[in-house]
């Protein structure tokens, strides 16, 4: 009887064990180890099934509690290629991540597949139950290409002092530019000089001036390498001659040599025959001198014009003489041949003179709104038809002139722009000699003023280099299945597919644009001009994938019926429009920018909408689809920006677009009369 309740008794006490370790699982508790309770893996870096991973990635895995250190090895984690990959495991025991970093780079386009071993056990001995496995893929090894150089390959008449650049198609890893690197010769001598990057761009600048009319090799080596750790595939070489000693001159002055009766509140100016260095623009090398008594003023110089404004005003009916000194250089280090020296002689009787008291916006602002005007305001009354849009200027970029209205009212003068200014854009306002008060004085010089507006509404815009051209590029396949579409002024690629597989041209049509395929022997050089495009294309998707200013917003499931501002818009998974159109409001600014970051599949379906409307100046050259997988672009839609696809586009039945259908890796299927327009 005793036997058989203690048999009882220890049955229950195994019983009890168990339902007690079925119930506690494996728990988190703030990484710290609970006894009886057994380890688990909570993420991994890359995540299962994770693609387009980076050649030099480091694998991490994060447990849910701190581990033995003791217990890791290198047979206790694999990873495993064509072949087991060699690396160094590091686990320190403060933390619940291990890290392992392979000893060479991974390959490209393979599939990997990674084992924690449940030999791993936290520090109070409880094991792993299971093996962790999982696997994720590499991408395509993307090798960094030069896409442009300053000099240009084989360019003359370089000036003296120029800086060399090269700029490349994707950012580099900063570590391997350098003047190992970089290498700039003159026969087989190796020149000195300073090497710094910045964005994509490499500089060099050398230590002395180049000589005349030599030539200059420089070349930038496969020892640079993208942030991936990719190098060049080869050394890009180019070549370029400086030019010969050319003195800059003195072209014309204001006022002119000998002349009289110059107003009392003149600014002196001389003009050059080439760009000069400003910073030998100065008040030792521009003076001007009443006899032996050196006049004092500030010296300032834009354009090709130095200005010399006396800080007083001259005296009336007295000879004055302005001198620009040999220390006056040119943007390539040559000084004035000689000495420049003129004279004049200033009126009798004070002239009054008007002149610029106060500007909106002032001088060298910045972040002026695209909504304003600009004033000026005269300190005496002036002749209203004098103030008119000859002698009142705006101009940006090279040199367009701003339309707008200009009007006169209680000393001030008035510009009001046509339409809104343009963002992040620099302005220079003028108002010229013509401008006169009611006794037909005019201004002493030209009045000039600069101001720089708010920069663009949205993230930075995505560069799509010489992948612009296209309206449609594809991996594998073009084609046209029915109907007579339309590709108006832009090409059609396919690379690496060939023109075989580029079909249904005719009926489908390209205006002001051709079709190229990478098997085209001529023109000559068109598959590298393709693969060029097709790795722009690359490095834009990367961009615009990674694009993280201003912070994206999180969106899902449809957006059709929605208006949205410029910004970055972010779904882990597909984004549709479809029950409703989805408005882009640009709010008056013409270079807002838009960038959809879509992790998977991107659908607009015809209907009750499925379109999207610009409005507020918007415009589709700055609107950008990233889509992770495939875009579909429905019936009879209107659509507008540039898809940027990894896997495959389709325009349905009667889909229109103002943009640019690229694809990196699959086909591009427009299904019937479809209509891409440039934008």
């Amino acid at each position: 009887m005793k036997q058989s309740k203690s048999r009882i008794f220890l049955l229950t006490a195994i019983v009890g064990v168990l339902f007690t370790g079925l119930f506690l699982g494996c728990k988190k508790d703030k990484y710290v180890p609970i006894e009886g309770v057994c380890p688990t893996v909570i993420s991994t870096d890359p995540l299962n099934l994770a693609t387009g991973v980076a050649l030099n990635k480091v694998i991490t895995v994060t447990f849910n509690e701190l581990m033995d250190p003791a217990t890791f090895s290198q047979a206790s984690f694999n990873l495993q290629g064509a072949t087991k990959i060699a690396g160094t495991l590091v686990f320190n025991g403060t933390s619940p991540t291990i890290s392992f970093t392979p000893t060479s780079s991974l390959t490209p386009n393979t599939t990997y597949v990674a084992t924690v071993y449940a030999t791993v056990k936290d520090k109070l001995g409880n094991a792993l139950q299971t093996n962790y496995v999982w696997s994720f893929s590499t991408g395509a090894t993307i090798a960094p290409i030069v896409t442009s150089t300053d000099p240009a390959n084989l360019e003359t008449a370089v000036v003296l002092n120029k800086v060399v650049s090269a700029n490349f198609n994707m950012p580099m890893d900063p570590a391997t530019i350098n003047s190992t690197n970089i290498i700039l010769k003159q026969g087989a001598s190796v020149l000195t000089g300073i090497v710094s990057y910045s964005g994509t761009v490499v500089s060099f600048s050398p230590t002395n001036s180049f000589s005349v009319n030599t030539v200059y090799n420089a070349t930038i080596t496969t020892g640079a390498k993208n942030l991936a750790g990719t190098p060049l595939s080869n050394n890009y070489v180019w070549s370029f001659t400086t030019g010969s000693v050319t003195a800059p001159s003195v072209i014309s002055t204001d006022p002119i040599n000998n002349e009289l009766n110059v107003i009392l509140s003149k600014t002196i100016s001389a003009n050059f025959s080439t760009p000069m260095d400003a910073s030998t623009i100065n008040g030792t090398t521009f003076t001007l001198k009443e006899g032996l008594n050196s006049v004092s003023g500030n010296v300032t110089y834009t354009g090709t014009t130095a200005y010399f404004d006396p800080t007083v005003a001259l005296l009336s009916n007295t000879n004055y003489t302005a001198t620009i000194t040999t220390g006056a250089k040119n943007l390539a280090g040559t000084s004035l041949a000689n000495n420049y020296v003129w004279v004049f002689t200033t009126a009798t009787v004070a002239v009054v003179t008007p002149s610029v008291v106060s500007t909106t916006p002032l001088n060298a602002a910045t972040a002026v709104p695209l909504s304003s005007n600009a004033t000026a305001s005269f300190n005496m009354a002036m002749d209203p038809l004098t103030i008119n849009g000859t002698n009142f200027t705006i101009k940006y970029g090279n040199n367009i002139s701003l339309a707008g209205n200009v009007s006169y009212i209680n000393n001030v003068a008035t510009f009001q722009p046509s339409s809104n200014l343009l963002s992040g854009t620099n302005y220079t306002a003028t108002i010229t000699i013509g401008a006169k008060n009611l006794a037909g004085t005019p201004l002493a010089s030209n009045y000039v003023w600069t101001f720089s507006t708010i920069p663009p509404s949205g993230p930075a815009t995505v560069t799509l280099g010489t992948v612009a051209r296209f309206g449609i590029i594809a991996g594998v396949g073009v084609s046209n299945n029915a109907g007579f579409s339309v590709i108006n002024n832009l090409d059609v690629g396919i690379s690496p597919g060939v023109r075989s597989s580029v079909t249904g041209f005719p009926p489908a049509t390209i205006v002001n644009g051709a079709i190229y395929a990478s098997d085209d022997a001529l023109p000559v050089g068109v598959a590298a001009m393709l693969t060029q495009a097709k790795a722009d294309l690359t490095a834009a998707y990367l961009f615009a994938e990674a694009a993280t200013s201003p912070a994206p917003a999180t969106v899902s499931g449809d957006l059709g019926g929605q208006t949205l501002a410029p910004g970055i818009y972010k779904t882990m998974s597909s984004l549709l429009i479809q029950s409703g159109d989805l408005t882009l409001d640009a709010q008056g600014d013409p270079n807002a920018v838009w960038i959809f970051q879509i992790a998977s599949g991107f659908t607009t379906v015809g209907g009750a909408g499925g379109n999207v409307i610009l409005i507020g100046g918007a415009q589709a050259k700055n609107i950008f689809w990233q889509t992770g997988s495939s875009a579909t672009i429905g019936d009879f839609t209107s659509f507008k920006g540039n898809i940027l696809a990894l896997t495959s586009i389709t325009m349905n039945s009667g889909a229109t677009a103002v943009g640019r259908m690229l694809c990196r890796n699959g086909s591009v299927v427009m299904t019937s009369t479809n209509i891409i327009n440039k934008p």
